[in-house]
C-alpha cells in the first residue's frame, strides 16, 4: 500500500550540478542532501526542505521537462514568488486551480516547476 511520495527525480544535463545547486539552495532555500557514495559517482544533486525532496539525476540525452514537473506546497506565496522573482527567477501566475494560489517557475536548465498554496 501507497504510504507517501519518498522523492520526485527530476533531469539534468551533465555538468550542471553547480547551476543546481545555485538555484535550488540559494533560490528556492533547500538544503543539498549528500547522495549515497554508490550514487554519488553518477553525479546529480539531491535537495530538501521539510519532508519534501527533489532528486536531480544526470542524463546524457538530457530534455527539460517542460509538461511533467512536481507540484510543490508553499506558505506565503507571495513572498515566495518576490523570493524567486528578486533572484531572478521566471515567475507565472496561474489561476485555474480551483482553492489554491499558484505560480509555475523553471529551474535553470529548464525543468518546470509548479508552487501552490490553498486558499
Amino acid at each position: 500500500m501507497l504510504a507517501a511520495v519518498d522523492h520526485v527525480q527530476l533531469a539534468a544535463p551533465p555538468g550542471s550540478e553547480d547551476i543546481l545547486r545555485a538555484y535550488y539552495v540559494d533560490v528556492l532555500g533547500m538544503t543539498e542532501i549528500p547522495k549515497p557514495p554508490a550514487l554519488a559517482a553518477r553525479g546529480g544533486c539531491w535537495f530538501q526542505a521539510g519532508p519534501v525532496q527533489l532528486h536531480l539525476g544526470i542524463d546524457k540525452d538530457f530534455r527539460p521537462a517542460k509538461k511533467a514537473h512536481p507540484g510543490l506546497r508553499v506558505t506565503d506565496i507571495e513572498a515566495y514568488a518576490a523570493r524567486l522573482t528578486a533572484k531572478g527567477a521566471p515567475v507565472t501566475w496561474d489561476d485555474n486551480l480551483p482553492g489554491h494560489r499558484r505560480f509555475y517557475s523553471e529551474d535553470p536548465v529548464g525543468n518546470r516547476l509548479e508552487f501552490l498554496e490553498p486558499r
